[in-house]
């Protein structure tokens, strides 16, 4: 069985005794998260050089031969300037074979670092294995496709009639659901909708929408 075989490669790699193989090519941002991810991962693991990815023409060519021929996976981190680079490498490749991989927000200091990043939050090489692994499956890496195509999806309507999306308090819910989903609070809607039709069912949709509310109306009555 495929879901038996994924669950043992799943506990193996969190015990740190097993090496994921993943055929598409893992981008990030810098050296340290290719040390980090390498000793999880059997990829190809593709460096941006952080901005530097904007005027490397070389490397820009690269990717999007990646993304055409094997597939691409971004693993950019949750700050600002991670998200720019993501929407860079997906505005350059114009590929369907791309998938976003998000990390939590989490704040802190790496450990190689004097002083926290201008936003406070971890980058990938500050994350945990068993935070990488849940933001991998959550973007569907691991998914078995059949899974995914007899799930019932979630819709950009019921976003909408949920006020997730385009009604007046839909920015903060929508953050509400991210972090109830350890998502980054930046992440676009449409993002967002992709990544939960990737691992979630319906139901467990409509749970965390509900446990979302209910953190924003404990937080008003404090």
């Amino acid at each position: 069985c495929v879901l038996n075989v994924l669950l043992l490669r799943f506990h193996l790699f969190v015990q740190g005794d097993f090496m994921i193989e993943i055929r598409e090519a893992l981008i990030v941002e810098g050296k340290y998260d290719k040390i980090k991810l390498s000793g999880i991962l059997d990829a190809v693991i593709i460096e941006t050089d952080g901005f530097g990815i904007f005027k490397d023409k070389e490397k820009q060519k690269l990717i999007r031969f990646l993304a055409e021929n094997k597939g691409i996976i971004i693993m950019t981190d949750s700050d600002s300037a991670g998200f720019k680079i993501r929407s860079f490498i997906q505005n350059i490749t114009k590929s369907e074979n791309i998938k976003n991989v998000f990390m939590p927000d989490i704040y802190g200091k790496e450990k190689r670092k004097t002083e926290a990043s201008k936003e406070g939050k971890l980058g990938v090489e500050g994350i945990n294995k068993e935070i990488i692994l849940n933001a991998l499956k959550k973007a569907g890496v691991f998914c078995d496709e059949s899974q995914r195509n007899n799930a019932v999806e979630i819709t950009h309507t019921d976003f909408f009639e949920d006020n997730v999306s385009g009604g007046e308090n839909s920015s903060l819910i929508r953050k509400a659901l991210a972090k109830e989903l350890d998502l980054p609070e930046r992440i676009s809607s449409s993002s967002l909708l992709k990544l939960i039709n990737s691992y979630m069912t319906y139901d467990e949709y409509k749970n965390a929408v509900q446990k979302a509310k209910d953190r924003i109306n404990n937080m008003s009555e404090m």
